[in-house]
């Protein structure tokens, strides 16, 4: 077994590797534009929304406020007529990114933090590489990626996109694992 305490080197450089790829995948490489589609008459749409003052929330309409309530012939009728709508209305203001890549990164640090345990109880000190990989990377992606699916599952989101942030989850995963497997204690 390995201490917890003897990976926080590569708890804290995975976490910055991971952010570092996380930045390259969004900035750089195309492949995430078309996660999320302009509303058409989108000014029209944000004034009506505006007018509305709906606070900072998830939203679903129809909402059918009760399982009782799916069984409401007016709100059946509603969504047969749609459009259901799933949204998440944040405040406007700054464009400020620097909130969401704190938590970000922190969020990197507890994944390694898991990995690193789950890695340090399976794995003794001078474990092969390969079997260090293996542990750390398979839960690392575990943590970045599988819960990703329930948003398609259950509220729609595109298999495309779910499917591409599964595949971000792989690399962050692989990056992790890499990091560990290089510096993980030798004895």
């Amino acid at each position: 077994m390995v201490s917890l305490s003897s990976l926080l080197l590569p708890i804290i450089l995975s976490a910055v590797f991971v952010f570092i790829v996380s930045s390259i995948i969004h900035m750089m490489l195309p492949y995430h534009r078309s996660d999320r589609a302009k509303l058409t008459r989108e000014d029209d749409a944000l004034e009506a929304l505006r007018r509305l003052n709906i606070p900072p929330g998830d939203y679903m309409a129809p909402h059918p406020g009760s399982p009782e309530g799916m069984r409401k012939p007016e709100f059946v009728e509603k969504m047969r007529t749609g459009p259901v709508i799933l949204m998440t209305v944040v405040p406007g203001g700054s464009t400020s990114m620097t909130k969401s890549l704190v938590l970000w990164f922190i969020y990197s640090i507890i994944v390694s933090v898991f990995a690193g345990y789950i890695g340090s109880r399976a794995l003794a000190p001078g474990a092969h590489y390969l079997s260090v990989f293996r542990f750390v990377g398979t839960t690392a992606f575990m943590a970045y990626g599988l819960a990703l699916a329930q948003d398609s599952i259950w509220y729609h989101r595109k298999w495309s996109t779910t499917l591409k942030s599964m595949f971000d989850a792989l690399l962050y995963g692989m990056f992790t694992a890499g990091t560990f497997g290089w510096l993980w204690p030798k004895m």
